[in-house]
C-alpha cells in the first residue's frame, strides 16, 4: 500500500474521519490498528516480527529503570539492541554477506557456493529497527522516561506515516505526542494537505518521470554518449532526492492533518556548499542517528 496509490488514499479517509469523532485514546488505538493493518497489507506474517522488537525493548527499557544494578542495566541494554541487530542482519544484510564472505574465500581457491536465504524483506525494517534502539539507549543513558503504556509504544514504533521511509522520530519528540491529546485545527489541516500533495507531485511528477529516463541508459549496454552519461547523473540525483523526500513531505502532511509535528528530513541538500553542509540537510534524521548513537559514543571512548 504505497502512499502513492488508490488503496492507500481509500484507507487514509476512513482512518481520518475514524479519528475525527474520537478522543485521543480511541485515536492512538485506531491509528495502532491502521498501522497494523497498513503493515499487515505488505505481509501480514512480518507483524510478529515487528512485536518482537516492540516488546523486547518495551521491556528491557522498564527494567533498565527500575534497576539500581550497573551491570544488569547494560545487559538489558546488550539484549535490546542484539535482539534489533539480529532482526536487521538477518533479514537485510545476510544474503548480502554470505555472497561476499563466498567471493572472498574463492578468491584463497576454494570453490564455495553462497548460501542465501529466499526470504522478501520486511518494510521499513531500518526505520523502525534504528528507532527503536534509540529509544532504548536515551532510556539507558536517562534522557528519557521509559513507556508505561505498551500500546501507545508499538504505536510510537509502527506509526504508518513514518514506517515506510522516515523519518526516524525520536521517542522523545514522538512519545509526548503520542500521549496527549493532539489540537486539530483547519491551519494544520491545510498545511497537511499541502505537504501531502507537494510530495505526490515530487514523488508522482518528477521522480517517476526522471527514473524512464535513468532506467533507459542505466539499463542499456555501452558504449555510452557523454551527454547521456551526463543528463543521466544529474536526472538520478533528483529521482532519488525527490523519492525520498516527496515521501518523507507526505509523512509529514499526513501527520499534520492528525495533529502530529514531524521533522523536516530533507533541507534543500542541492544547496549545500561543502559535504558536511550536504549530510546536514540529506535524509537529516539518519544522519543525526548515526551522529549522536554511532559518532559521538566513538569518538568519546577513543578520548579516554
Amino acid at each position: 500500500m504505497l502512499f502513492n496509490s488508490l488503496s492507500f488514499t481509500l484507507f487514509f479517509i476512513v482512518v481520518f474521519f475514524l479519528y475525527l469523532v474520537l478522543k485521543c485514546k480511541w485515536q492512538n488505538r485506531v491509528l495502532l490498528l491502521a498501522s497494523c493493518i497498513f503493515y499487515a497489507a505488505w505481509d501480514w506474517k512480518f507483524l510478529s516480527l515487528i512485536f518482537i522488537s516492540i516488546s523486547t525493548d518495551y521491556f528491557c527499557s522498564i527494567a533498565i529503570r527500575g534497576s539500581d544494578n550497573e551491570k544488569i542495566k547494560k545487559w538489558l541494554l546488550i539484549l535490546s539492541i542484539a535482539v534489533n541487530l539480529s532482526i536487521l542482519g538477518l533479514f537485510k544484510y545476510f544474503n548480502f554477506f554470505s555472497a561476499n564472505l563466498t567471493q572472498l574465500i574463492n578468491l584463497f581457491g576454494f570453490s564455495v557456493q553462497p548460501y542465501t536465504i529466499n526470504i522478501i524483506l520486511p518494510i521499513g525494517i531500518s526505520f523502525y529497527t534504528f528507532k527503536t534502539m534509540s529509544y532504548t539507549i536515551d532510556v539507558y543513558t536517562g534522557k528519557i522516561e521509559p513507556a508505561r503504556n505498551y500500546l501507545d509504544y508499538a504505536l510510537f514504533v509502527i506509526f504508518f506515516p513514518l514506517l515506510l521511509a522516515g523519518p526516524i522520530m525520536r521517542a522523545g519528540d514522538l512519545l509526548p505526542q503520542i500521549a496527549s491529546p493532539r489540537k486539530l485545527s483547519l491551519n494544520k489541516f491545510y498545511e497537511g494537505s499541502y505537504l501531502i500533495f507537494w510530495g505526490l507531485f515530487q514523488k508522482i511528477f518528477i521522480a517517476d518521470n526522471l527514473a524512464k529516463i535513468v532506467n533507459l541508459i542505466f539499463g542499456s549496454k555501452p558504449p555510452y554518449e557523454g551527454v547521456e552519461v551526463l543528463i543521466t547523473i544529474y536526472a538520478f540525483a533528483f529521482q532519488i532526492f525527490c523519492d525520498f523526500a516527496g515521501y518523507s513531505n507526505i509523512a509529514r502532511g499526513l501527520g499534520k492533518c492528525m495533529g502530529f509535528d514531524i521533522m523536516v528530513n530533507f533541507n534543500l541538500p542541492y544547496f549545500a556548499t561543502n559535504p558536511q553542509d550536504f549530510w546536514q540537510r540529506w535524509h537529516i534524521s539518519l544522519s543525526n542517528w548515526f551522529r549522536d548513537y554511532l559518532y559521538y559514543p566513538i569518538a568519546l571512548r577513543m578520548r579516554k
